[in-house]
């Protein structure tokens, strides 16, 4: 097909007015807003929080602790053993300096008194009452990218409806001045 019969559907039209045209236009330039923008800002926003968990977790290490209490029964516990199954339990380990520490951290359920676990202490010995764990991150990190995308792609359709409806209102206008033209060169023309 030769380039000079592709036409765009609004530039031939008898009927056409300036605010069709610029109602094609911008649904033209939201549809490529949404497909461009859209996936960038869930990529930027889910790297941004993956890079800020690469951070956290870098300064973290995993020492052997001993639960020293049982942990609180969990109603409902995930069986694939997710963070949300994890219960908060009191925990001793050995600190770097030698000295014998407590706290209280997540393990996972089903632990008694005297079970070992993997704990995880910060740069300075701290323990992690919550520690990020990777999986955990990257699902994290995909769920903000997904809301982030779909929070661009609904701005940009919302501005759309709003240019839509402040054009509607245009419309209205110029037909109501129509109308009342067209009622006036009726009046006039009739006995």
């Amino acid at each position: 097909m030769p380039l000079r019969t592709i036409r765009l559907p609004w530039r031939d039209n008898p009927l056409r007015r300036g605010t069709d045209v610029a109602e094609s236009w911008m649904a033209l330039t939201t549809a490529v807003l949404i497909a461009v923008t859209a996936p960038a800002a869930g990529v930027v926003a889910g790297s941004a929080l993956d890079a800020s968990a690469q951070r956290q977790g870098h300064g973290q290490k995993s020492v052997s602790a001993v639960l020293t209490e049982d942990p609180p029964a969990r109603i409902g516990v995930d069986p694939s053993g997710g963070t949300g199954g994890r219960v908060h339990a009191t925990v001793r380990w050995t600190a770097a300096d030698g000295t014998a520490r407590t706290g209280e951290t997540a393990v996972a359920p089903g632990l008694r008194a005297g079970d070992r676990t993997t704990a995880w202490v910060d740069r300075h010995g701290a323990l992690l009452r919550d520690p990020a764990i990777p999986g955990d991150a990257l699902a994290e990190s995909i769920a903000v990218g997904i809301v982030a995308a779909s929070a661009t792609g609904l701005l940009f359709l919302g501005a759309n409806k709003a240019g839509v409806v402040l054009l509607n209102r245009r419309r209205y206008a110029e037909w109501e001045k129509d109308w009342a033209e067209s009622d006036l060169r009726w009046r006039q023309g009739q006995p």
